[in-house]
């Protein structure tokens, strides 16, 4: 099997480190060979976040380079931008349609850009856009994004729906379990 690259991107707080740890967790259980590589920056302050997967019969680094990623699964409309050229020509990027304003935003050194998405579409990006904040809160807690966004992007993992459902079990606190898997469900069937 060849070496598949996943990459997902956020803001520090949004639940990307939780979304890589579950995701490695379930390569893993599935026989993968499977690296993750974390780059934190500065996320405490609402900076980006990358996480790196990569699985296959042997792997030999975690680190995804431009053009090389299969699925960037982004919890925010500017991180999908910033992370887009990392994508494969026939990726697919899975992003969630929540804007988080930087620190030149709020400042008011730079203007937000409204038609990010659009951008990306044109220039043949395959976006699947949704709306996790809103179905996260459907599910008990807008801290549930990270589950909603990786509920979207399951669909494009050969990896039957129980066994997401499994290492979410074997991954998330006892106490939001049931929420994180109504979570990971709506965001599977939106």
């Amino acid at each position: 099997m060849k070496t598949t690259s996943v990459m997902i991107v956020g803001v520090g707080g949004q639940g990307s480190l939780l979304a890589s740890k579950l995701l490695g967790r379930l390569l893993t259980d599935e026989g993968f060979d499977v690296k993750v590589s974390e780059v934190h920056g500065m996320s405490q302050r609402g900076g980006s976040v990358v996480t790196y997967v990569r699985f296959g019969d042997k792997v030999y680094s975690p680190i995804v380079t431009d053009g090389e990623a299969d699925i960037i699964i982004a919890f925010e409309k500017l991180e999908a931008a910033r992370y887009a050229r990392y994508l494969k020509t026939d990726g697919q990027l899975v992003v969630n349609t929540q804007q988080i304003d930087p620190m030149p935003v709020i400042i008011g050194a730079a203007q937000y850009p409204e038609v990010v998405l659009d951008e990306l579409t044109a220039k043949g990006v395959q976006v699947e856009a949704l709306d996790a904040l809103t179905l996260a809160r459907e599910a008990g807690s807008a801290k549930a994004v990270n589950i909603v966004l990786m509920g979207r992007a399951a669909k494009n993992f050969d990896i039957p729906y129980d066994k997401w459902i499994a290492a979410i079990e074997n991954t998330v606190a006892p106490k939001f379990v049931e929420m994180n898997k109504k979570a990971f469900d709506l965001g599977y069937n939106s």
